[in-house]
């Protein structure tokens, strides 16, 4: 037994000998404290804990690119969401390297304009192909206008969803520079109507689609008119373009010099607009114009250099008036009594064989240069089956929207003509096409249309007419849309590099 002193002599020194050992545990260990804090955690990366996915966070201040392409490069990672969301990306050296590390790292990095547009078309294309594999996975019956359907077109889904991205997304900066009335203004009361029209709805102020902030557009609008160029500085006879090309070249000096985006994508996110056959020589005043814009032209001629991957087609509309009033509609095909009908001046070598071959040869296929005396143009075209739309000197003709506009099935006669439109409608399904060594067959080929086939057709033309109606006020999927819409899929073919990466 231990006597009561014992025990508490022995008490007296555990005490003492436990202040000792947690002294000299104590102190050390803050000692350790203080200096790892006041060295901070890069001498001490060994203690960092094993790795785990970077997560990158938009908003904040900081710098830091990709090491081995930009984002607009290759289109937007996996999981990646803009807009100051969380960006979760994988494991990959090549993104980033710490140190030679394989630590955690917290990154911030803010985004240029730029890349943040590139990437929200990187999400449009995804969500188009997505449209192209599996539909529209949302209810398309609630649209209040229309919803694309059927083989008019050639994937309706997809265009259906292209169309509400660009309503989302499609931004345009139409630039400020050149004077009225070669520049920001247009005839719309001819055969060229269609570009006054259009540069006179990008003009407006109202206009969804037109941004002033030009950090926040897609695309850039050059808002020459080549018909008013035609009217102002050619002169009749001379044969000499020289003053319009030097205009187109002028003009360009002037935007590439004093705004930033010309240069930052040599012209490939920058449209023009031209309805005059002149359109393709005007803009091969630049190369880059030529070879790199979007070349929005009715002169779609591919065997002139147009590329349908790069260029937009654009229909050629005649409002003598300016209005489309009395000239949309026509009888049912059961009040349809002439095959064929054609009536214009020989124009071009195409016009010249189709009026050697039929003109006063058949009552079934009726062609003229010049109309008899009391006989109506838009009369013929609305009893006839079968609209003839042979090209002229170039390959657009107004015919194809004025049979459109009649209801009558459209016969293009052309070579290297690229239809309107035709990324997203499908010709074959509502019109003809026969090739200029066929002119002789015109007949046979088209009683060779079963009446069934026909009608099929006949009723197509109507549902595609909406796509070609011009409206005093713009109207979703008409043709200024339908323009727009053009220019946004070329938008979407085309990564531009950030090279300022501010």
């Amino acid at each position: 037994m231990i006597s009561k002193e014992a025990k508490s002599s022995l008490s007296s020194f555990w005490s003492s000998s436990s202040f000792l050992v947690l002294l000299a545990v104590i102190v050390p260990l803050a000692l350790i404290s203080v200096l790892v804090f006041t060295l901070g955690p890069t001498q001490y990366s060994s203690w960092s804990p094993k790795p785990s996915p970077f997560t990158w966070r938009l908003g904040f201040t900081g710098s830091y690119s990709f090491a081995s392409s930009s984002l607009v490069e290759t289109g937007t990672p996996p999981h990646v969401f803009i807009a100051n969301e969380t960006i979760q990306l994988g494991e990959d050296e090549n993104i980033l390297k710490h140190n030679q590390s394989d630590e955690t790292t917290q990154m911030v990095r803010r985004y240029s304009n730029l890349e943040k547009l590139e990437a929200g078309l990187a999400r449009a294309r995804a969500s188009i192909r997505k449209a192209v594999l599996f539909g529209n996975l949302t209810s398309t019956r609630q649209d209040p206008d229309y919803v694309p359907q059927g083989p008019i077109y050639r994937n309706d889904n997809a265009f259906y969803r292209s169309y509400l991205e660009m309503e989302k997304l499609f931004r345009i900066y139409v630039y400020e520079e050149g004077e009225p009335p070669m520049f920001h203004n247009g005839i719309c009361k001819s055969i060229y109507s269609t570009e006054g029209r259009f540069i006179h709805e990008m003009e407006k102020s109202d206009n969804i689609f037109r941004t002033k902030d030009p950090d926040k557009a897609l695309v850039y609008f050059l808002p020459f008119s080549i018909v008013m160029m035609v009217e102002y500085l050619y002169v009749p006879g001379a044969h000499d373009i020289k003053g319009i090309r030097r205009s187109v070249v002028d003009y360009i000096n002037i935007i590439s010099t004093k705004h930033p985006f010309w240069n930052r994508s040599l012209g490939a996110d920058h449209f023009m607009l031209s309805c005059h056959d002149w359109g393709p020589t005007a803009s091969a005043s630049v190369p880059e114009l030529s070879n790199k814009s979007i070349r929005v032209l009715c002169n779609a001629n591919t065997s002139e250099g147009f590329n349908p991957s790069k260029d937009a087609s654009f229909p050629e509309i005649n409002l003598l008036t300016g209005e489309t009033t009395g000239l949309i509609g026509g009888p049912s095909p059961s009040r349809r009594s002439l095959l064929a009908f054609f009536a214009g001046r020989l124009h071009g070598h195409i016009r010249y064989l189709l009026l050697e071959q039929w003109k006063n040869k058949d009552q079934d296929v009726q062609v003229y240069d010049q109309l008899p005396k009391g006989v109506s143009y838009y009369s013929m075209l609305r009893k006839s089956r079968f609209c003839l739309c042979p090209s002229g000197y170039e390959v657009a003709s107004p015919r194809v929207v004025e049979a459109i506009y009649a209801e009558c099935v459209p016969v293009l006669i052309s070579d290297s003509y690229v239809p309107p439109f035709s990324d997203v409608l499908n010709w074959k399904s509502f019109s003809v096409q026969i090739a200029v060594k066929d002119i002789p067959n015109i007949k046979n080929i088209l009683i060779g249309i079963s009446q069934r086939q026909y009608l099929r057709m006949q009723r197509r033309v109507k549902q595609v007419q909406r796509h070609f109606v011009v409206n005093e006020s713009p109207k979703r999927f008409d043709v200024f849309h339908m323009t727009l819409h053009s220019i946004w899929l070329r938008r979407l073919n085309i990564h531009i590099k950030d090279f300022d990466q501010s």
